[in-house]
C-alpha cells in the first residue's frame, strides 16, 4: 500500500536569553508524545502553535523531544507522494517553500529562525534518498528496510530543509559536475537528454562563484527531477528540486525551450548564494532572493553562452509580464508587506519575477558593472549564513559606489507602476537643435522615478550615436548637441537599460517604419518593435503573433469574419511548419495551427498528423504534442474524435497519458461532460 503517513521522532534545542513561553509551529499531524529538558509534558496546539510553558524552560540551551506523525499524500500536503503509472514505483518529496516546514514537523518556521538540521531517514533499501548533504552512515534497520543519516546542515532556514526518496537513478557525472537524480522510469530518457543540464550548472557554479567571490557555500549541490513539482524548481540548499517536465520535455522542444531549461536552472543555482546563504529576514523582501536569481540566471547565461542574445531574449520573456501588471491599478510595489506567514504565498507573481530583475538590470546601467558586482560580493561576505533586508543591500550599493541611493530605492522599489518617458526634438537644416525628455506615471499619480537609459541617435547611412541620459526630474533638455547630425529616429532606451514604457514620437515612428527592416541587430529590431506595439495599444505586449491571432479570431471577433480569416491562417500555419527553413519556426507554426484550426479541412490535417500520414519535417511529435492535437479535435465536434481519443488511450498508457486524457476529453463540448468535471472539481 502507498505510504499515507510519516512517524517522526525529533529534537530541537534553541538558546533563550530571556525565560518566557515559546510557540513552536506544527500546523499539521498528530503529535504523540513530548519532553522538555528531559521532562515529559502535554502540549496543547492553538491556532498551529505548540506552547512551551515558561517554567519548563532556562536561560540557555533547551531540548525538547517529540514523537509524531504527518500525512503523506499525492497533492496539497508539503510530503507529497508520487505513484508512476509506468513501473508501479512509488516516490516521496518534500516542498515547504514558503512556510509548510510546521506542516511535516515541528519547528520554529520562519526564515530569520535559522537552523542545523540532521536528518535520519529509514526508507525501502531499494531506494535512493536525497537530502541537503552528503550520506553520512547507512544502516540495515529491518527486513529490506535501511537508515540513512546524513550530514548535519550548515545553518538555514526551514523552508530550505529538504528530502526525495525512491527508487531514484543518479546520472553519470565528471569532477565539479552536479549530480542529477531522475526516477528509474525516465532514466534513458534522461541520460539522452538532461546531460546539457548538468553541463549549464557546472558552468553555471564556476562563473557565479567567481562573479560573487564566494566558493558555492553548501557541502554538495545535487539536482532532482521530480514529476509534476508544483513550481518550476525550488532551490533547496545544496539539493535543488526541478520540476521533471521543464528537463525532459513533454512536447518537441524549440531552441527556445530549452533556453527556458537554462535559465531555471542557472535561476535555481543563484539562489544557493542569494536565498539560501543569504536569506531575506521576512518574504516582505521575497524579491531579494527572486529578483536576484532571475537577473543573475541571465547575466551568467550571457557570459556562458554569448552567442545567444540572452539579453534580446530577457526583453522578450522578462518585462512584458511585468509591462502589463504595471500598467493596470491593481498592480503592487516590488516590495510587498507580508503580515503573516499564510500570506506569504501572495507574494509571488510577475512583479516580484520579472519587475525586479528588470530594475536590478538597471542598477548595473546606473552605478556600472563592476560596482554593482563590488556590491553584491560585500553584501554576501557581510551576511553569510545570517539574514538581509533591502536596506542591507542599498547600504553595501552606496558604500561601494558612494552614490546616494535612498530615493532610487525608495521610488522603484517600494513604489508600484511605471513611468512613460516621451521624446521631444527638432532639427535646424542638418543638425540636430534640440532634444527633450520627459516622464509621467503611466498610472496618472505625480510620480516621478529616477531613470538613466541609453538614448540612441539613429541614422540611415551609419551606425545610432549612443547617449547616456541621466532624468531625475519630470522633464530634461538634453545638453551639448552641437555637431550632432540630424537622426532619421530617436530611441531613448537603446539596449533596454531602463524600465518604463518607452513610445516613439511621430517623427521617429515614421522613420523606424521606413528603415526597420534594414535594421540587422536583432534585439535593436526587437526594441523597436516593442515601441511600436506600445504605440498601437498600450494596455499589453504581444507574447506571439500566433496565439494574439487566435486569441482574436476566436473570441474578439463575429462568426462571419472568423470564417473569412481561419482557413487563410491555417493555410498559412500549414504551409509554415512544413516550408520554414529551421526546426524552431517550424514547431512555432505546428503549435500555432493547432491553436487556430476549426475548419473541417484543418481538423482533417490534425487527424493526419496523429495517423502519421502528415509529418513535420524534422520534428518528433512528443505524447504531449499528439495530445494535444486530439484534444483540438474533440473541442470542436470533429467526427471522429471520439474514436482517435479512445485509440490514443490505448496507444499512450502511461501515468503521463493517463493524466493527459482525462484533460483532453473536459474539451469535449457537451454539457454532461462539462457538468462531470464540474462535479469532480468540487
Amino acid at each position: 500500500m502507498p505510504a499515507a503517513t510519516a512517524s517522526g521522532d525529533e529534537e530541537v534545542r534553541f538558546n533563550l536569553k530571556a525565560l518566557e513561553p515559546v510557540l513552536l509551529d506544527f500546523r499539521d499531524g498528530q503529535l504523540l508524545s513530548a519532553s522538555l529538558n528531559g521532562t515529559a509534558l502535554t502540549l496543547k496546539r492553538e491556532n498551529g502553535h505548540l506552547e512551551l510553558p515558561r517554567e519548563k524552560l532556562r536561560a540557555g540551551e533547551n531540548r525538547i523531544r517529540i514523537r509524531f506523525e504527518v500525512p503523506i499524500a499525492a497533492a496539497g500536503k508539503p510530503l507529497t507522494r508520487f505513484d508512476d503509472h509506468d513501473d508501479s514505483s512509488e516516490y516521496i518529496y518534500s516542498l515547504f517553500v514558503p512556510m509548510d516546514a510546521s506542516m511535516a514537523f515541528p519547528c520554529f518556521d520562519q526564515p530569520d529562525l535559522k537552523g542545523r538540521f540532521t536528518l535520519e531517514l529509514t526508507a525501502p533499501e531499494t531506494w535512493t534518498v536525497i537530502s541537503n548533504t552528503s550520506v553520512e552512515s547507512v544502516a540495515t534497520v529491518g527486513p529490506e528496510q535501511r537508515r540513512t543519516r546524513f550530514a548535519e546542515t550548515l545553518p538555514i532556514s526551514t523552508y530550505l530543509f529538504a528530502l526525495a526518496a525512491g527508487p531514484f537513478r543518479k546520472l553519470l557525472t565528471s569532477s565539479g559536475t552536479p549530480v542529477l537524480y531522475v526516477r528509474k522510469s525516465k532514466f534513458e530518457r534522461a541520460q539522452a537528454e538532461a546531460s546539457e543540464v548538468q553541463q549549464i550548472a557546472a558552468r553555471g557554479l564556476q562563473y557565479l562563484s567567481n562573479f560573487f567571490a564566494q566558493p558555492f557555500p553548501f557541502t554538495k549541490y545535487d539536482m532532482v527531477l521530480i514529476p509534476g513539482l508544483a513550481y518550476g524548481g525550488m532551490e533547496h540548499a545544496g539539493a535543488t528540486f526541478l520540476r521533471e517536465e521543464s528537463v525532459l520535455f513533454r512536447t518537441a522542444p524549440a531552441h527556445s525551450d530549452l533556453l527556458n531549461r537554462d535559465i531555471l536552472v542557472l535561476h535555481e543555482l543563484t539562489h544557493q548564494w542569494f536565498g539560501d546563504l543569504v536569506t531575506m529576514r521576512w518574504f516582505d523582501d521575497l524579491w531579494l532572493k527572486e529578483g536576484f536569481a532571475q537577473y543573475m540566471a541571465y547575466q551568467t547565461l550571457a557570459t556562458v553562452r554569448p552567442q545567444e542574445n540572452v539579453w534580446k531574449r530577457f526583453y522578450e520573456s522578462i518585462q512584458p509580464d511585468a509591462y502589463v501588471i504595471d500598467s493596470t491599478k491593481g498592480t503592487t510595489p516590488i516590495y510587498q508587506e507580508i503580515p503573516n506567514l499564510e500570506d506569504a504565498k501572495s507574494a509571488y507573481g510577475a512583479i516580484v519575477y520579472s519587475k525586479a530583475p528588470a530594475v536590478l538590470k538597471q542598477l548595473a546601467f546606473v552605478l556600472g558593472a563592476e560596482k554593482f558586482r563590488q556590491s553584491l560580493q560585500l553584501y554576501l561576505k557581510e551576511h553569510a549564513f545570517g539574514n538581509a533586508e533591502w536596506n542591507d543591500l542599498v547600504h553595501a550599493f552606496q558604500r561601494v559606489s558612494g552614490e546616494p541611493l535612498d530615493n532610487w530605492g525608495e521610488m522603484w522599489i517600494r513604489h508600484r507602476g511605471m513611468p512613460q518617458m516621451d521624446v521631444s526634438w527638432s532639427c535646424e537644416g542638418d543638425h540636430l537643435s534640440e532634444l527633450s525628455l520627459s516622464q509621467h506615471d503611466v498610472l496618472g499619480s505625480a510620480d516621478v522615478w529616477p531613470l538613466a537609459m541609453q538614448l540612441g541617435l539613429n541614422y540611415t547611412n551609419h551606425d545610432p550615436v549612443l547617449m547616456r541620459v541621466d532624468l531625475k526630474g519630470k522633464s530634461l533638455r538634453v545638453p551639448d548637441l552641437q555637431g550632432k547630425e540630424c537622426p532619421s529616429f530617436i530611441f531613448a532606451n537603446e539596449e533596454d537599460y531602463a524600465y518604463g514604457r518607452f513610445l516613439l514620437d511621430p517623427q521617429s515612428r515614421e522613420g523606424v517604419i521606413r528603415q526597420l527592416v534594414e535594421i540587422k541587430d536583432t534585439f535593436r529590431r526587437t526594441l523597436l518593435w516593442g515601441s511600436l506595439w506600445d504605440s498601437v495599444r498600450t494596455s499589453t505586449l504581444v507574447r506571439s503573433l500566433l496565439s494574439h491571432s487566435a486569441t482574436t479570431l476566436h473570441r474578439y471577433v463575429s462568426p462571419v469574419t472568423r470564417s473569412q480569416y481561419v482557413p487563410r491562417f491555417e493555410t498559412l500555419a500549414a504551409d509554415r511548419m512544413l516550408h520554414s527553413a529551421n526546426a524552431d519556426l517550424r514547431i512555432v507554426w505546428f503549435r500555432g495551427l493547432e491553436g487556430i484550426t476549426e475548419t473541417p479541412q484543418g481538423l482533417s490535417r490534425l487527424n493526419e498528423m496523429l495517423s502519421g500520414q502528415l509529418a513535420v519535417p524534422g520534428v518528433e511529435l512528443r505524447a504531449l504534442d499528439r495530445w494535444n492535437l486530439v484534444t483540438a479535435l474533440l473541442a470542436h465536434g470533429d467526427s471522429e474524435a471520439v474514436s482517435i481519443f479512445t485509440a490514443e488511450k490505448q496507444r499512450d498508457p502511461s501515468g503521463d497519458g493517463q493524466k493527459y486524457a482525462y484533460v483532453a476529453e473536459a474539451a469535449r463540448p457537451e454539457a454532461a461532460i462539462k457538468l462531470q468535471y464540474f462535479q469532480d472539481f468540487l
